[in-house]
């Protein structure tokens, strides 16, 4: 039976308590500053938990790694019959000379054992087995499509607009699309109906307009800026603008009642502290996600702490007190980013999954849905409509947006408390 190690212990002619951590061929010994040893067992307690930690990352574990039947950014013709495959970073587009189109996914995810490396030793290893799993003989390798003067578009766009992460991949997997589709046709050329081939191909995939239009988006946007600012694209037609017919296709979103959040308080131990957090803020303020993980810093007016939030559109930028429900869960003075990480696409998923989990499976009741339970909670306590979207944000560009400064924050806090949670 393994013995149960003690990590304190006094030194000799000392009357304080040390921690001692080993690991092979390394001992740290550090003074608590405390002759009580109950003491000194809560001030070892973060140094034994990292130690642990670190300890725990350089044994063999498993680990998932999505591997590619054919590397992501390249395309491959088949010659026999003529079909080309565009490979995105988990899907394979089958684009037919007839200009019908089938997805089937990149691969798939598989375990491997990571060694006990450091961690970028670890890390070679994962990308060399992808490499491997991305190819087969030399001579069946899918080629790199040929770079154009139309792929620096979308590079200019992606570093103006600072677009990165899962949105990055998206909107590179729209240009390769929109170039299979069209046979790389050049922008200067290109006309709406062939924007409109990016539509249809989604539509085929049964995709809702609002999804349609947020991918196509990107293209539109990096062409917008474009025309803007290069002299040669100045006569240009964007090919990706008014290509989405407006439909009723939208799910309408429904709130989290009363009950869903007494299941979602209840099992809310069930996500990392970091989610819990996150719930929180969505759940107290009405924020869209993209909107939480802009918070990197606080201001105070008349002793009310709040932040800015909606900092890519006109109507959404706005003041938002810090609810008195939130305080005791955040840090006595933001400073910094209060997420470490900023992958909206990922932590809906997490929170999606977190609401399935609970039990709350109806497809119209997702993270968003505290967004609308706020909105839902500020007219039941009958605020006005005015302070309403000063705290949520109007939806849409309107005078009221831009005009003035806004309520006192003091004035919003009292109406932003009524959301509770």
């Amino acid at each position: 039976m393994r013995r149960k190690r003690d990590y304190l212990f006094l030194r000799p002619g000392s009357q304080h308590w040390h921690v001692k951590l080993q690991t092979p061929g390394n001992r740290v010994e550090k003074s608590l500053g405390t002759p009580d040893r109950r003491e000194a067992e809560i001030a070892a307690l973060p140094l034994i938990a990292r130690h642990k930690a670190a300890l725990l990352a350089k044994r063999l574990h498993v680990e998932t790694v999505w591997f590619h039947d054919l590397e992501p950014g390249r395309e491959h013709v088949d010659p026999a019959s003529g079909t080309r495959t565009i490979a995105t970073d988990r899907e394979l587009i089958h684009v037919n000379p007839d200009g019908t189109t089938r997805t089937e996914a990149n691969g798939g995810p598989r375990e491997m054992l990571i060694p006990p490396y450091p961690e970028s030793s670890a890390r070679a290893v994962v990308k060399f087995v992808r490499k491997l799993s991305d190819g087969t003989v030399a001579e069946d390798r899918p080629t790199l499509a040929t770079k154009t003067g139309d792929d620096a578009i979308l590079e200019t766009y992606l570093k103006h607009a600072n677009v990165t992460g899962y949105f990055e991949r998206e909107a590179r997997d729209m240009w390769a699309l929109y170039k299979t589709l069209t046979g790389n046709k050049p922008l200067k050329d290109a006309d709406r109906e062939d924007g409109r081939k990016l539509v249809q191909h989604f539509k085929d995939q049964g995709l809702k307009s609002a999804s349609i239009q947020k991918r196509v988006g990107w293209l539109r946007a990096a062409v917008n800026l474009a025309i803007k600012e290069r002299k040669e694209c100045k006569s240009w037609l964007n090919p990706f603008a008014g290509i989405v017919p407006k439909g009723d296709d939208r799910e309408r979103r429904l709130p989290l009642s009363d009950a869903d959040m007494k299941e979602c308080k209840r099992n809310l131990d069930k996500l990392s502290e970091s989610d819990q957090l996150l719930f929180r803020v969505l759940a107290t303020t009405g924020m869209r996600l993209s909107e939480a993980f802009e918070i990197d810093s606080e201001e105070k007016e008349k002793g009310c702490r709040f932040v800015i939030v909606g900092k890519k559109t006109e109507q959404s930028l706005r003041r938002v007190p810090l609810p008195a429900s939130l305080l005791p869960r955040l840090p006595a003075t933001i400073q910094g980013p209060l997420f470490k990480t900023n992958d909206e696409a990922a932590a809906s998923k997490r929170l999606n999954r977190f609401l399935d989990d609970i039990g709350i499976i109806d497809p119209r009741k997702v993270a968003h849905s505290l967004r609308h339970r706020a909105q839902d909670r500020l007219r039941a306590a009958a605020c006005p409509e005015a302070i309403r979207w000063e705290l949520l944000g109007h939806e849409k560009k309107t005078v009221a947006a831009n005009y003035g400064k806004g309520s006192p924050v003091p004035l919003l806090r009292k109406w932003i408390d009524k959301i509770g949670f």
